[in-house]
């Protein structure tokens, strides 16, 4: 009797002894819990110069923050405005700048008032191809000099997104020589606008929304845009009769995204490479998309909306050259900024036009 307590004594002592021991795991398991604290999220408002959800421009920034939203499990949101909605399209430098807002999607030809240089970024007449210009901003030196650019604002910029080849744009009167240029009013930004205002022509900055009203009130009388798939989309065709082909401005449109410097060193690294890879996935399939579009949406101007296609002389083009030779010299000789970077895009788009003369255009017309 005395050896069958002793036995229970012993298995109720084991039972305790084990109960406290997974008690004491379960405790230190939930103090654990107790200490880890969630991961911290962020919000950020990204002002763009496009209406909203607008085909290619607009759309751009609204991927760029699905993919931050998706890759950071949520971690990192950001809501879109489109042109107006919180700041006016010309103003989304001036938005990040002063930390407003913490990103912006917009066109760098915009700001030449600010920083004479800019444009080279964006798009020059007579300039780098999409593919050549992301070769030089990647590894070519370009994205080094916006940066430096951009510092005094406080703006760390990145590619956004390139349109690829321009139309020339959407005139009321045929173009049959220089001088028909002479007083046109016409909606065009950047360096080409003073190209064109040394050919007599008046160069008028609007942004995409207000576009239309001016060219069909009458207050503009030619306009470029970007291309068919966006100027169908804005139906520019009621408008102007004659849609000019030539590419001679804007070979490309690089896009940008604009992000305040404060807020982006305030991320974890993770957070900060998870924006660089989603403005290069953007910046590209942005191209993929005009390249993949175009061409549809012009059969569709052509073919149901009887637009009249037109190419611009090759004296007038020849002219225009020349006058984007003396606009590069003359800015080049008043800011020093612009010099430095006009050098290095020069230099790149030497070396790089050398190379595609012996490949694709060969290519291009064997093809």
């Amino acid at each position: 009797m005395i050896k069958h307590t002793t036995g229970i004594v012993a298995v109720i002592i084991s039972l305790t002894l084990l109960l406290s021991g997974c008690g004491d795991k379960q405790n230190t398991t939930a103090k654990a819990e107790e200490k880890q604290t969630p991961e911290q999220t962020y919000q950020w408002k990204m002002v763009t110069s496009w209406p909203k959800n607008f085909p290619g421009l607009g759309m751009a920034p609204e991927k760029f923050a699905q993919y931050v939203n998706e890759m950071s499990n949520g971690r990192l949101t950001i809501h879109v405005y489109g042109a107006g909605e919180l700041v006016p399209g010309f103003e989304v430098f001036d938005a990040v700048s002063q930390g407003t807002v913490q990103m912006g999607h917009s066109g760098a030809y915009y700001w030449k008032g600010k920083i004479p240089a800019a444009p080279i970024f964006g798009a020059l007449p007579f300039g780098m191809t999409a593919t050549e210009l992301n070769a030089w901003l990647h590894y070519g030196g370009g994205l080094e000099l916006w940066r430096e650019q951009y510092k005094p604002f406080g703006i760390i910029p990145m590619a956004g997104g390139t349109t690829g080849a321009q139309f020339g744009g959407w005139f009321k009167k045929e173009i049959n020589s220089i001088d028909d240029l002479k007083g046109l009013k016409m909606r065009i930004p950047g360096l080409a606008g003073d190209v064109l205002k040394k050919a007599g022509a008046i160069p008028v900055n609007l942004t995409g929304g207000e576009i239309f009203s001016s060219l069909q009130s009458g207050a503009i009388d030619a306009t470029e845009w970007v291309g068919p798939y966006n100027d169908l989309a804005f139906g520019f065709y009621q408008a102007a009769d004659y849609y000019y082909t030539s590419v001679w401005h804007e070979p490309t449109a690089g896009l940008e995204f604009l992000i305040n410097e404060k807020a982006f060193n305030a991320l974890p690294k993770d957070l900060q490479k998870i924006i660089e890879v989603a403005a290069r996935a953007v910046n590209e399939d942005t191209l993929d998309e005009y390249n993949a579009r175009n061409n549809a949406a012009l059969k569709t101007l052509v073919e149901k909306h009887h637009v009249k296609l037109r190419q611009l002389p090759q004296e007038v083009i020849a002219q225009l050259k020349v006058y984007t030779a003396e606009v590069m010299a003359e800015q080049a000789a008043k800011d020093a900024g612009f010099a430095k970077v006009w050098q290095s895009y020069q230099a790149f788009l030497q070396d790089i036009r050398s190379y595609n003369d012996i490949t694709l255009k060969e290519y291009y017309q064997n093809r």
